[in-house]
């Protein structure tokens, strides 16, 4: 394995905004790579896509959740904040912006891929990584050239 400097995936991020990665089925190497972009002054979101439910209003709206029924108890429905947002609201000073780094990606669908695609273009500080499959060794690609693939 080649030496990582993380210079290649911080310029490649900033550039296309997104990217569509693919890590080998051990795991392990994409955490030097989240090293990496945490060391350039980034704030990382780290999420799973499994269970996501609309990711559009997940990630940019108000979203309502409603707890497992655990009785006979009425139980009404939770509003979560947007997780961009309000992670935005209480990023450091010094920070270059946030980074939202999507692990299994490969269960979203082709329309919900295209939604976080567009999340770098309506916020201009925040980058979007996804995983979206194995591969022999970590390789990554714009997420616009991996949806149209």
């Amino acid at each position: 394995m080649a030496l990582i400097t993380g210079t290649k995936i911080v310029k490649d991020l900033e550039a296309a905004g997104a990217l569509a990665m693919y890590v080998p089925p051990e795991g392990g190497h994409e955490g030097r790579y989240l090293r990496r972009v945490r060391s350039c002054g980034y704030d990382v979101l780290s999420i799973s896509a499994r269970g996501l439910g609309d990711v559009s209003s997940y990630l940019t709206g108000v979203h309502g959740v409603r707890p497992a029924h655990l009785g006979k108890k009425a139980i009404g429905t939770y509003f979560l904040p947007p997780q961009i947002q309000y992670r935005l609201a209480s990023l450091p000073a010094n920070s270059k912006g946030l980074v939202v780094w999507l692990g299994e990606g490969k269960f979203l669908s082709r329309q919900e891929l295209e939604v976080i695609s567009q999340i770098p273009a309506k916020f201009k500080n925040v980058k979007v990584v996804i995983e979206l499959g194995s591969a022999r060794e970590v390789i990554w690609s714009p997420l616009v050239q991996a949806i149209a693939a």
